[in-house]
């Protein structure tokens, strides 16, 4: 049966071969013949103003939307339901909130619902939103607003996508800032739900080249042949859905250092360095070879033989001498004590001439 008609009849055609010939039937129905067409009219419409997924930054207020409007036939009684739809299938949907016969009722786990409650302090008024004050990872999902008022029911889903704003980035500069050399920018952002955008800018020196294209997902600029034009102050900007941070750097830039002047420098410092070391052996050298030279004449001096027959140059009788040196010694000292030592102890050598 191919029905070709839905708009005030309905219109079937039916197709049949006998003996090779096609034979065609058509009757038409008319719609809501009967009374029960009248039980499956849907009068109550709900809709919401917002967008079907809210993201939302944690700790933030999140409201999920749900205006609903009654037909004139719909006399039952009011009937809201907030629904966190279970990901799974096979297992129950859980009941956050409802409204019945003009109360509220809280459902679910207690530290779950102190942050959930309707927008309007009266239901009835046709807003059913929903609001939860300061959204956790655990409050993100699926939410279902059902509202029902006989014989009229609606409903409506939306997501809720709890992130995470990125936190300050670091900002840093890798290569030698050096004219002809490449240099890096880069931006990191250790904190933040995916995904993370990062947009560099210059804030002074003029707007970037168009020959550069950052990395917007790693954070990374690269200057291949860094010249004076690229110096200034660069700024790096982190955002999601739900937040943005700005981190800055100053690009300075050092001109290279002349090759000649660096060969001819270090060239110098090698000789300096040689010359330093070759007067440091040279030292150490003459100041042992002084130190044998001593050594050796002290013990020539020890070897030596002593002079003779030097009493004969000093007197004919050596104890005359000795005599007379006892003698002015005992005149010149106070006490006989000090006398008797001096005496006791000088004496002469025969073979030598000379006191000992």
């Amino acid at each position: 049966c191919a029905w070709t008609g839905l708009l005030s009849n309905y219109q079937c055609m039916l197709t049949h071969c006998v003996s090779g010939h096609s034979i065609k039937f058509m009757f038409e129905i008319e719609p809501c013949l009967y009374s029960w067409c009248a039980d499956v009219t849907l009068a109550m419409t709900v809709t919401s103003s917002g967008p079907q997924t809210l993201q939302v930054a944690q700790g933030e207020q999140a409201t999920l939307n749900c205006i609903y409007s009654p037909d004139p036939e719909d006399m039952g009684e009011l009937d809201i339901e907030w629904v966190l739809v279970c990901p799974d299938t096979t297992r129950k949907d859980q009941v956050i909130i409802s409204y019945s016969g003009s109360h509220k009722y809280f459902h679910g786990d207690p530290s779950f619902m102190n942050a959930v409650d309707f927008l309007a302090s009266d239901p009835v008024q046709g807003d059913a939103s929903l609001v939860i004050g300061s959204v956790t990872v655990t409050h993100a999902g699926t939410y279902q607003c059902k509202v029902k008022k006989a014989p009229g029911v609606d409903m409506q889903k939306l997501s809720l996508v709890v992130m995470e704003r990125p936190s300050v980035p670091k900002c840093w500069v890798e290569g030698n800032e050096a004219v002809g050399k490449p240099v890096s920018l880069h931006c990191k952002s250790d904190e933040g739900s995916a995904p993370l955008q990062y947009v560099w800018k210059r804030e002074s020196g003029g707007p970037l080249p168009p020959s550069v294209n950052p990395n917007s997902f790693l954070g990374e600029l690269l200057i291949y042949n860094y010249s004076m034009d690229w110096a200034g102050t660069y700024s790096c900007e982190v955002a999601n859905a739900v937040g943005k941070q700005y981190c800055r750097v100053n690009l300075q830039v050092i001109k290279s250092p002349n090759r000649a002047g660096v060969i001819a420098g270090t060239v110098s410092g090698c000789l300096l360095l040689i010359i330093i070391i070759l007067i440091v052996i040279w030292l150490i050298v003459f100041r042992w070879e002084r130190k044998q030279y001593d050594v050796f004449a002290m013990s020539f001096r020890e070897d030596a033989p002593a002079p003779n027959n030097r009493s004969t140059s000093r007197g004919p009788s050596s104890g005359v001498a000795y005599s007379q040196m006892s003698q002015t010694h005992k005149k010149q000292s106070p006490s006989s004590s000090t006398s008797y030592i001096t005496q006791s102890y000088i004496k002469s050598d025969s073979k030598y001439g000379h006191i000992v």
